[in-house]
């Protein structure tokens, strides 16, 4: 094979003609259950003064994460003061308010403890009381004017990744539009990623952020910005996501899955922050916008559509799709159109299995709104970042086809697409969990054989 001619999506150009790229990680990451009592003392370590302003929400609150973080923290000193004056994806409204908190306690540190809404309103509330100003003058990259207090993160979920990236995801409270501001000043010193939080997630929530979290994965790999790096962490997000994810779902006590998933999505978000998204969050994001549906759900839904649209339109796509498709399925070398129905076929099945919508009539979505969701897809600057140019016309092809995929449809391949999820996670429970590696391959390749055997697919080899 001439790699040099290979396409820039497909692992084997590394070995042809490198891109070229600028890798970032301001972010130390320290993993492992029960870190989180290391809170304290890792924040202490990041600055002198002894202020810290945590930014945390109310469920999180109520589950107790929040005030063992507080504990952490004035065991190392620290005097603090919460504020918990947010919701899901976070408004301009919610980082005002956190903003004159701020102002009045006059932090030296802030500390986010919850999920990817408290993350990105720390991020908010740290611009404009760094910086001043409004949310809408940082909507973009690079506009911080000042340097940014330092800050820590505990994720108490794993999903967004936003504890590895520099950008915050605010909403317009007045227009509702979703606003990227990034900046590296923004970036977390540490995140402390502890799946044992992870824990006390409701169900729904587990599914809403897995499912973003894989979506952020196949992204990733594709995007505009990818580069040799960011690719690999890519993989490697999806290779542990896929394989945990279900496990989660099947068993929400099994700490050795909710670790892959927690360090799938932080390194997803690693990808994210060294390359880009692309259409499935552009379509994504008007339905949030526009029907309040939650973030997980709606891109979840779009993805399958995206990746037919992306496969069709561009080789390098289909390729890099392959590859994905073959971590999930060593026994069978299908042709490339097969393999991305293929996957296709897992990515509704993960959203299903987590009970996600699949249809947009589901969502209360009705088809004369389509064409006013995908102008303003295609407005949306994510979108720009996709291998394949994504006009208003393009953006509506996707958007047709979750609303025409039929009921009749979804139940006739649920047994298809569970069969063929479900063998990512078919390791056997009594073996040893500590041999991370080999036992999910070990599982992967299990539970392969089984459904290969039980639909007749060796026979064809």
């Amino acid at each position: 094979m001439d790699t040099d001619k290979c396409h820039p999506c497909s692992s084997v150009f590394i070995r042809g003609s490198p891109m070229n790229f600028d890798f970032n990680c301001p972010t130390r990451i320290v993993f492992g259950p029960g870190r989180f009592a290391e809170l304290g003392e890792l924040t202490a370590s990041v600055v002198e003064g002894r202020r810290a302003l945590v930014v945390s929400d109310p469920g999180v609150e109520k589950v107790g994460h929040t005030q063992r973080g507080v504990d952490t923290l004035a065991a190392a000193g620290f005097d603090t003061l919460v504020f918990d004056g947010l919701q899901e994806n976070p408004t301009t409204d919610n980082v005002a308010a956190g903003v004159a908190v701020a102002k009045e306690f006059r932090p030296d540190v802030l500390v986010a403890i919850g999920g990817g809404s408290s993350m990105d309103c720390c991020k908010g509330i740290n611009f404009i009381h760094s910086c001043g100003g409004r949310m809408q003058d940082y909507w973009g990259v690079g506009k911080a004017t000042a340097p940014m207090l330092p800050m820590v993160a505990a994720p108490t979920t794993a999903g967004t990744g936003s504890e590895a990236q520099s950008f915050a995801l605010i909403s317009d409270a007045q227009t509702h539009a979703k606003m990227a501001c990034g900046d590296k000043r923004a970036a977390f010193r540490i995140a402390v990623l502890d799946p044992e939080l992870t824990l006390t997630q409701p169900p729904r929530v587990t599914a809403l952020t897995g499912v973003d979290a894989i979506a952020h994965t196949v992204e990733t790999l594709v995007s505009k910005k990818r580069n040799q790096l960011s690719m690999a962490l890519s993989r490697e997000a999806w290779r542990l996501l896929v394989q945990g994810f279900r496990r989660v779902l099947e068993d929400p006590a099994d700490l050795t899955a909710r670790g892959w998933v927690q360090q799938g999505a932080c390194f997803a978000g690693l990808a994210i922050e060294n390359s880009m998204l692309g259409a499935a969050h552009a379509l994504a994001n008007p339905l949030t916008a526009s029907y309040g549906v939650v973030h997980g759900e709606a891109v979840g839904l779009m993805l399958p559509h995206v990746v037919r649209h992306n496969a069709a339109n561009d080789t390098g796509c289909e390729i890099a799709y392959g590859e994905l498709h073959a971590e999930v399925d060593h026994f069978e070398n299908p042709d490339p159109e097969s393999a991305i129905e293929e996957l296709v076929e897992v990515l509704t099945g993960v959203a299903r299995e987590g009970g996600l919508a699949n249809r947009l009539a589901d969502l209360d979505v009705h088809r004369d709104r389509l064409p006013a969701l995908a102008a303003d897809a295609a407005r949306q600057w994510t979108g720009t970042f996709n291998p394949v140019e994504m006009s208003e016309q393009d953006s509506l092809q996707p958007y047709d086809a979750a609303s025409l995929f039929s009921r009749a449809e979804t139940q006739s391949r649920r047994g298809w697409e569970s069969d063929r999820f479900l063998c990512v996670s078919a390791s056997r429970r009594d073996s040893d969990r500590d041999g991370v590696d080999g036992q999910r391959r070990l599982a992967l390749r299990e539970g392969r054989i089984a459904v290969s055997r039980r639909r007749g697919l060796l026979d064809r080899r």
